[in-house]
């Protein structure tokens, strides 16, 4: 999906509300309005560059009307606005050229999505044209156009920095099984989560040791999606950015010695790489060991460069 700023085609409509991380909006006047649905895996960009994955949780539809505009010569709306040259609009269709399209109403059917759960930034991973070379017609121009996720899960693991995109699977598996409502308020409702960790731990990174609790989050040991639910001893606490890279599987915990592994993509990074073959800070319980080998086999198992 070709998300909206300054990039996305907007001459025949006034736009769209986007935020790549969390939502995309469309209308029945786009080229393949109907084929997205729960479940689908999406990738969005900007045309230049990849900007991130996700897993449609939940397609909100509904009714409203719309300024549709068009050239006023062919009725056509395939006009596009240009920043340097004058007449500013030009028809495609016919190639006219002029300063203000004609302008109509009509009720189109809306969608939007929401992925914000099982996003995952990739943001210059890969850039516009080989994005392109991975749609099933390469030559495509439309927003929303199909995608060949074996070839692009393959580039992903391929990049400079490869990224596991098992997570998103999970969730992808775990939402077409019906269990979409559960997927979405397990991601969102880590109060309680949280708070027994923090009351359990104290101010301790499970990987890094003490800091300030406001840097912390509750980190399950397993995949949320995959489960749907918070399990007892199935978490520890984690620094931010130490979760975030435990989520994707470039730091994990070897299911022999249980001592930390840092991904090799991560060797530059001094305060990563230190942490490489140091035993995690609590001491672990028979349950959370066997939530760290599940992470390490589904992680290590599917990502680049993995055990």
């Amino acid at each position: 999906m070709l998300a909206a700023g300054d990039d996305r085609a907007r001459a025949s409509n006034d736009g769209y509300d986007d935020d790549p991380s969390s939502h995309y909006s469309w209308d029945s006047t786009v080229p393949n309005h109907a084929k997205p649905a729960e479940g689908h895996v999406i990738v969005l960009w900007d045309k230049k560059h990849l900007l991130g994955a996700s897993v449609i949780e939940k397609i909100d539809r509904g009714r409203a009307p719309k300024d549709i505009h068009s050239c006023p010569r062919c009725d056509k709306a395939r006009i596009e606005f240009r920043t340097t040259l004058l007449p500013r609009i030009k028809c495609y269709n016919c190639g006219h050229e002029f300063d203000e399209p004609k302008t109509r109403t009509a009720d189109v059917d809306t969608y939007r999505t929401r992925h914000d759960a099982g996003w995952i930034d990739l943001a210059g991973r890969l850039d516009g044209a080989r994005l392109r070379e991975l749609c099933v017609s390469p030559k495509s121009q439309l927003s929303l156009r199909p995608l060949d996720y074996d070839r692009f899960r393959a580039a992903i693991g391929e990049a400079p920095t490869p990224t596991s995109l098992a997570p998103l699977e999970a969730a992808a598996k775990y939402v077409r099984s019906g269990h979409r409502e559960a997927f979405v308020r397990v991601r969102r409702g880590q109060g309680p989560f949280r708070s027994a960790l923090l009351a359990r731990y104290g101010d301790e990174c499970a990987f890094t040791g003490r800091m300030p609790v406001d840097a912390l989050e509750a980190a399950h040991l397993y995949s949320y999606a995959a489960t749907g639910t918070h399990h007892d001893e199935g978490g520890l606490l984690m620094r931010r950015d130490v979760h975030r890279l435990f989520d994707l599987g470039f730091l994990a915990v070897r299911p022999d010695t249980f001592h930390i592994d840092v991904h090799p993509v991560l060797s530059p990074y001094e305060d990563y790489a230190s942490l490489h073959g140091k035993p995690l800070r609590p001491r672990l319980t028979t349950a959370q060991r066997e939530w760290l080998r599940k992470h390490w086999k589904q992680m290590r198992s599917t990502s680049p460069g993995g055990a």
